[in-house]
């Protein structure tokens, strides 16, 4: 493994890694696959997905990573478990350092590294993550039918977030520590004249409240007068953004102001040649679990028209 240079190395086993190992498998190129620090992504802290295409009944997310893992090994993917420490893509064939020490070379890399979360450290909001508290309101926002919900944020994913489960919920309520939102102008507005929704401006989060089985309610603290209030609610979904795990891929990739690894309009390309990335360390729009998965498609394919091109 050391020595001889693969095809294709993946980095990544969320949605759009697997997706980009079952095309290259069923291509011959035996992709070999590294799992990254969260093996599956981020849909292995989902409880349930409904809105995949080909689950009626819907289905968990580690479930379906499980589902997909197993039919890229069929094809004959093969996986490493372990997180890369380093890159060198200056030289070709690419070099990959493992944490153990394992180096690896490829010819073509596709990086799908995924994007996570940016939480608000609470104990409280790991202990009720995925029994009330999210940080997708797309994915998330059906289970809240005439709910009341809290959104914190104020940017504008906190707004587009706040806007959306207006669809569900009875009331939305946008908690910012700010008076005024970062987000533009026109999202703002667009939130503040929606009936369905309140502000609670110049607060945070001190405490998300629950029963022990699902959330029940949210403590705010005034930042300037230091008051705390407790509001009954049944969900809480957390909107500070995302933050791609491009790091390791600094000053050889080209990366935008937030992180997230700049890819050809047309293409997965990236500014170097034989390397694609795809999913959610590149897409700061859409970051769905089928849009992740369609962009693996077309990073395998990249790599494998890449792959011809240079026979």
């Amino acid at each position: 493994m050391e020595n001889e240079p693969r095809d294709v190395v993946i980095i990544g086993t969320g949605p759009a890694g697997l997706t980009a190992a079952i095309y290259a498998s069923r291509a011959n190129l035996k992709p070999l696959v590294i799992d990254g620090g969260q093996p599956g992504g981020q849909l292995m802290i989902t409880t349930d997905i409904e809105n995949y295409p080909g689950f009626p009944e819907g289905i968990s997310g580690p479930e379906m990573m499980g589902r997909f893992r197993d039919q890229a090994a069929r094809f004959g993917a093969e996986f490493v478990h372990g997180s890369v420490n380093e890159v060198d893509l200056s030289r070709s064939p690419f070099c990959i350092s493992l944490e153990d020490g394992q180096d690896i070379l490829t010819k073509t890399l596709i990086v799908a590294t995924g994007a996570n979360a940016k939480w608000l450290g609470l104990p409280s909001e790991q202990k009720y993550r995925g029994r009330g508290v999210s940080a997708c309101a797309t994915c998330d926002g059906f289970f809240f039918r005439d709910s009341h919900v809290f959104v914190i944020g104020g940017g504008d994913t906190a707004m587009e977030e706040a806007f959306f489960l207006t669809r569900f919920a009875s009331k939305v309520t946008v908690v910012h520590r700010r008076d005024e939102f970062r987000a533009s102008r026109i999202m703002s507005l667009r939130v503040e004249k929606n009936p369905k929704i309140t502000l609670e401006l110049n607060q945070m989060v001190d405490e998300i409240l629950g029963d022990g089985q699902k959330v029940t309610g949210i403590r705010l603290k005034n930042v300037k007068t230091g008051k705390l209030t407790e509001h009954g609610c049944d969900g809480v979904f957390v909107a500070i953004g995302h933050a791609p795990n491009s790091k390791i891929f600094e000053r050889q990739l080209n990366i935008d102001e937030y992180g997230y690894i700049e890819t050809a309009k047309t293409s997965t390309e990236t500014n170097v040649q034989g390397v694609f990335a795809c999913g959610d360390v590149q897409d700061y729009t859409y970051r769905q679990a089928i849009t992740a998965a369609g962009s693996g498609c077309m990073a395998a394919l990249d790599a494998e028209r890449y792959l011809e091109s240079i026979r």
